[in-house]
């Protein structure tokens, strides 16, 4: 049970949120998008938010400032979120601006505040789940985007839904988050998505 558990971690972690809901984004949405624009936006997104951080990682465990890839304490988690935002920032204005689409725009609008979110609570001294809070933006983005484009994602959203669950499960099992933790990471990602989408909608 441990080894699944710390699988589902691995699987659903916080850095695959931004290119997986830009992912979505270009499946499910019927708006002609020309290979350059998908390239322009999915390779940047993928380098700025799984490559880059990755390396930042090895970078601040060399320096003794983290020692997990889930960062369990508080202290751990501040630098890597607020070098998150900024990465999330520079999408914004470098990549996504570049080959504009206001749905994926929104997105990291809703990414950032999240992260912002999760940001001030931590100098509060209250860790979020950052694995709720990325699945609940993923799984508001999807609904939203069903409803934008009419489309019918009911299976994709059931399947967003389970995750969840077993997501929270399997945090609760590794003792890495209380239900209280899991709970606030859950709704900021949920409202972070829901706040923005009067935007776009």
């Amino acid at each position: 049970m441990k080894f699944f558990s710390s699988a589902i971690s691995y699987i659903f972690h916080p850095l695959l949120v931004p290119i997986g809901g830009t992912l979505i984004y270009f499946i499910i949405t019927p708006k002609y998008s020309p290979l350059e624009v998908q390239g322009g936006n999915i390779l940047p997104i993928f380098i700025l938010t799984v490559i880059i951080p990755i390396v930042t990682y090895m970078i601040l465990r060399n320096l003794h400032l983290v020692h997990s890839v889930f960062m369990p304490s508080i202290a751990e988690r501040k630098y890597p979120v607020l070098i998150h935002i900024l990465l999330l920032a520079l999408i914004l204005y470098k990549v996504i601006s570049n080959h504009y689409t206001i749905e994926l725009y929104f997105f990291f609008v809703g990414l950032i505040g999240a992260a912002a979110a999760s940001l001030m609570l931590l100098f509060l001294k209250f860790k979020v789940s950052l694995h709720l809070m990325g699945l609940g933006s993923l799984l508001m983005y999807l609904i939203a985007l069903s409803i934008h484009f009419e489309i019918n994602v009911i299976i994709a959203i059931s399947l967003f839904t389970l995750a969840v669950g077993v997501v929270a499960s399997s945090r609760l099992y590794l003792k890495a988050h209380t239900k209280p933790e899991l709970l606030v990471g859950l709704m900021i990602g949920l409202l972070s998505q829901l706040l923005t989408v009067k935007f776009w909608l």
